[in-house]
C-alpha cells in the first residue's frame, strides 16, 4: 500500500476532515468529507462558487486535520486547481452523493489536489510518523 494510499484510507476511515484556508490574515475552518487518490495525488473537491474555493485561488497553502480511534492526521501543503473531467466523475463514482449537487460539466464542481504537501500521523501514544509527498 503507497503512502498516500494510507492517507486517503484514514480519511475515509474519519468521514469528515477540516479544512484550514486563509482568507486574508483570518484562518477559515470547515468540515470536508471528499478524498480521492487519483494518478497518484490526494484529491480533494468543492464548488467553485464556495468562498473556500475563492480563499484557495487567492493562496494555495491548506492544511486538512483529522481524528479517528485516538489517531490523527495533518496533511499540509498547496492545494492545486485541476479541471480534469476525468477526476471529477471518480469524485462522482467514489461519492455518489454528490451527483445531487455536482456535474463535471456543471462549471462549479472544482477538484483540487495536493502539492509539496506532508502528512503527519499522530497520537498521544505513538511517535508521529511523517509522509512528505
Amino acid at each position: 500500500m503507497s503512502d498516500i494510499q494510507k492517507i486517503v484510507d484514514f480519511l475515509d476511515k474519519a468521514q469528515t476532515y477540516y479544512l484550514a484556508t486563509a482568507e486574508g490574515d483570518q484562518p477559515r475552518v470547515r468540515p470536508f468529507g471528499t478524498a480521492l487518490l487519483y494518478d497518484g495525488k490526494l484529491y480533494i473537491q468543492t464548488g467553485r462558487v464556495k468562498n473556500v474555493s475563492k480563499q484557495l485561488a487567492a493562496n494555495p497553502k491548506a492544511e486538512i486535520c483529522a481524528f479517528c480511534e485516538g489517531r490523527w492526521v495533518r496533511v499540509s501543503g498547496e492545494l492545486i486547481d485541476d479541471d480534469n473531467r476525468d477526476v471529477m466523475a471518480a469524485m462522482l463514482e467514489k461519492m455518489p452523493q454528490l451527483k445531487a449537487m455536482y456535474s463535471p460539466d456543471d462549471g462549479n464542481m472544482q477538484v483540487l489536489y495536493f502539492k509539496n504537501a506532508k502528512a503527519v500521523f499522530s497520537s498521544f501514544t505513538e511517535a508521529p510518523v511523517t509522509i512528505e509527498f
